[in-house]
């Protein structure tokens, strides 16, 4: 583009038009290099145009993983550098991510899009005045931001603002306010600014993308049923998969029953139905179902394997296959509810538990700690709640921890087992005699924790030896597994996740399952924004939700293979060993503490 086409009106060609005359796809960055086309997909097709369309300034895409989300990006990006030059701004969760699309997407579209090349100079290039995050073309550029870096959202006015996974955005960039707010300021200049959110949503009431998608248009991709031609979205209600040969889905007008492949024949007929028509803010919802890229079969497994391991990974599953909001329903567990979570041990340890490990909270006058034990599926038994009187300033005190800390816990035959881990909540006053006592026990995994409340934190932090002692403090998002715990207290009898407590006391009084209930989660409005946060209930002491908050974190940091210890554990347990528990977002802290399991020089 000469410097006179600049000042020329932008071509009477929407987005998909642009994509599917000059798109090109690198082989990096699919499965399906080459030439793009919009009909593999076709919902998109809409999706796509709309942004390039003058009538509608804002778009919303709540939508499942896996349809293309990033793929709609890229093509807005191309078409906005090549045929509608303007200062563009993309905003990811964080700037490493930011960073990553910046290399692994953008840089090799634009390389092997010939319409694009030489438009953006490669940063190594003297004098090309382009990095990584910030790319200048003919007209326009492109500035890449994370949603926590406040200094890359307060500068440069923009026309196009894409904002990506923002259910993934933290409620405050620093001090500076709501990220996604501080962004549309920068677009206030232009009248034909665009907006345009995309995320996969989480939790209903505190989910952005929800509530914008509310506002919206309320649009769902149907395609036509193959025999009574009823329009319809491909629903998970209407699935039927178990003791099939393959899944099937039921038209709700006709009752008829047809395969993957008979109902994605129709794809190419399918339409956008508004349930809310009329707003000026275009919405679209879409689940997996509708991907050419993934299989019902491969879905339905995905589900099946999420109800294995716990309602945590079912709420990932409904959040980025269905891509809806998911409903906590942790409000409806009380003290009372918890008494049918007692059970007969038969032992001290029940022949299900794989390992054990313990939280312990520090007090003025005590220590209060819990045992729990681990099984596969992430079911877990309280073992032992206990409390030790004593100052946490009188050495012993801490004699008294130690030998408890060493004790062996026995199956019915007789058969022991001892703590793997444990976790010491070093905040409060006793933070040197908490290191103290980590700093010689570290052979053993007993380490001292931090809790952080800011929800979206992640359940465990690499560790810091940024500390007097030099020892690894490990940093746990309390409000994260607060969230897990209230979760599994609300599953079904019995089911993966379940949480059992003996029926003879071993500390498990009222006192401890009203403490066990102390907080709540809320999810409300502050200066606008919507929070969640974690408020305690009246005359209850939290040291039983703290101490079990702990001994979870201690199981994350571990992050055993459970399938191999239940192979160890020969036939005490009576659930077959057929799953991993470890959760992905596990990996990264996992590689950077393989010391636990090494036995390397702490």
């Amino acid at each position: 583009m000469n410097n006179s086409e600049i000042w020329l009106p932008p071509p009477d060609l929407t987005i998909t038009d642009w994509a599917d005359n000059y798109r090109r796809i690198p082989p990096e960055a699919s499965s399906e290099p080459g030439i793009w086309k919009t009909s593999r997909a076709p919902y998109q097709r809409e999706m796509m145009n709309a942004i390039s369309d003058d009538r509608y300034e804002r778009i919303v895409m709540m939508t499942a993983a896996q349809i293309g989300k990033t793929e709609i990006i890229l093509n807005t990006l191309g078409y906005y550098i090549d045929k509608e030059p303007s200062p563009i701004l993309l905003i990811n969760p964080t700037l490493e991510m930011g960073e990553s699309f910046s290399k692994d997407r953008l840089a090799p579209m634009i390389r092997d899009t010939p319409c694009l090349q030489g438009k953006i100079k490669d940063p190594r290039t003297r004098d090309s005045g382009n990095t990584l995050l910030h790319k200048k073309f003919p007209g326009g550029h492109i500035t890449i931001a994370g949603s926590n870096s406040p200094a890359s959202l307060a500068s440069r006015p923009i026309r196009i603002l894409l904002c990506d996974e923002v259910d993934r955005y933290p409620f405050s960039a620093g001090t500076e306010g709501d990220p996604l707010s501080l962004a549309m300021k920068r677009t206030a200049n232009f009248w034909n600014r665009k907006i345009v959110m995309v995320s996969t949503p989480t939790l209903k009431g505190a989910s952005r993308i929800e509530k914008a998608y509310e506002n919206s248009t309320q649009e769902e991709w149907q395609i036509p049923c193959p025999n009574c031609n009823h329009y319809q979205a491909l629903s998970w209600s209407n699935i039927k998969y178990r003791g099939l040969t393959e899944p099937l889905m039921r038209c709700e007008h006709c009752g008829k029953d047809f395969s993957e492949l008979d109902w994605k024949k129709n794809q190419a007929l399918g339409q956008w139905k508004a349930n809310n028509p009329g707003k000026p803010t275009r919405g679209f919802h879409v689940n997996a179902f509708a991907s050419p890229w993934v299989s019902w079969k491969s879905l339905c497994e995905s589900y099946d394997e999420a109800e294995k391991i716990g309602p945590e990974n079912v709420k990932v599953w409904i959040n980025t296959v269905l891509g809806v909001p998911y409903e906590d329903k942790s409000d409806e567990v009380d003290v009372h509810s918890l008494e049918a979570h007692r059970i007969e041990y038969g032992a001290e340890l029940p022949d299900e538990v794989l390992l054990l490990t313990c939280g312990i909270d520090t007090q003025d006058d005590r220590l209060e700690l819990e045992v729990l034990g681990w099984g596969l599926s992430n079911k877990t038994w309280g073992i032992e709640y206990k409390v030790i009187y004593g100052s946490p300033e009188d050495n012993t005190t801490w004699q008294a921890l130690d030998e408890y800390l060493s004790k062996t816990w026995h199956y019915s035959d007789g058969t022991g087992l001892g703590l793997s881990i444990t976790c010491i909540d070093s905040a409060g006053h006793y933070t040197d005699e908490v290191y103290k006592f980590c700093k010689s026990r570290l052979r053993k995994r007993i380490f001292p924790i931090i809790g952080r409340g800011a929800y979206g934190k992640p359940a465990v932090s690499n560790p810091s030896r940024n500390n007097r002692y030099r020892i690894p403090l490990f940093t746990l998002g309390v409000s994260t597994i607060k969230g897990v715990l209230f979760g599994r207290l609300a599953v079904e009898k019995h089911t993966p996740g379940y949480c059992y407590f003996p029926a003879d006391i071993r500390g498990y009084d009222e006192i401890y399952f009203k403490g066990l209930m102390s907080e709540r989660m809320l999810i409300k409005r502050d200066k606008g924004q919507t929070k969640i946060t974690w408020e305690a209930v009246p005359h209850a002491r939290n040291e039983p939700l703290d101490c079990r908050v702990y001994a979870m974190g201690a199981f994350e940091i571990l992050n055993p293979d459970m399938t191999k210890k239940a192979k160890k554990h020969g036939g005490k347990s009576n659930e077959a060993p057929n799953e991993r528990t470890n959760q992905p977002e596990h990996k990264r802290v996992k590689r950077k503490i393989t010391f636990l399991n090494r036995g390397m020089r702490l």
